[in-house]
């Protein structure tokens, strides 16, 4: 009988090992899609990006307006969307079965089409979904970061 329940508490603890780094090794995949992403938004690459991107993209940015993958990579493509510089912080990824949510910092330089240059500063989140075995960006939501509210004079 004991022999049976240690069998039972090893395979068990084999088992959830094994889910643990199931859920690492997703986390790392997440990551590293993330950065993938990050560099083609730089240098975009059609094909490239379409590999990364759900065929149901929603893109939402922080002004409101929203792509799909098709607009999305045509804005990358033609310089609507240009990125001098992109930079990710305070990056968090957290997966639960075949999700995987992203919240960062995005810090960039701009030089869209047709408007003035910019450096925006926002808070993303973004869901990536596993489907065959590939992490796909499904849908990102940005939103500006306030500016800190100066605190009151004291007398």
């Amino acid at each position: 009988m004991l022999k049976k329940l240690f069998v039972i508490v090893f395979c068990s603890s084999l088992a959830w090992g094994g889910f643990a780094a199931f859920a690492a090794d997703d986390t790392t995949a997440i990551q590293s899609n993330g950065e993938k992403l990050r560099v083609l938004m730089l240098k975009p690459d059609a094909a490239k990006l379409n590999a990364l991107l759900a065929d149901q993209l929603m893109y939402i940015h922080s002004d409101g307006h929203f792509n799909d993958k098709t607009t999305f990579v045509s804005d990358l493509m033609t310089g609507v969307s240009h990125f001098i510089t992109l930079e990710l912080t305070e990056q968090t990824v957290t997966v639960a079965g075949d999700v995987g949510i992203v919240r960062h910092i995005l810090t960039a330089d701009t030089e869209d089409k047709g408007k003035a240059p910019a450096h925006v500063r926002i808070r993303v989140m973004q869901i990536w979904q596993k489907k065959s075995g590939h992490w796909k960006l499904l849908a990102r939501q940005a939103v500006p970061i306030p500016a800190p509210v100066p605190a009151p004079a004291t007398k």
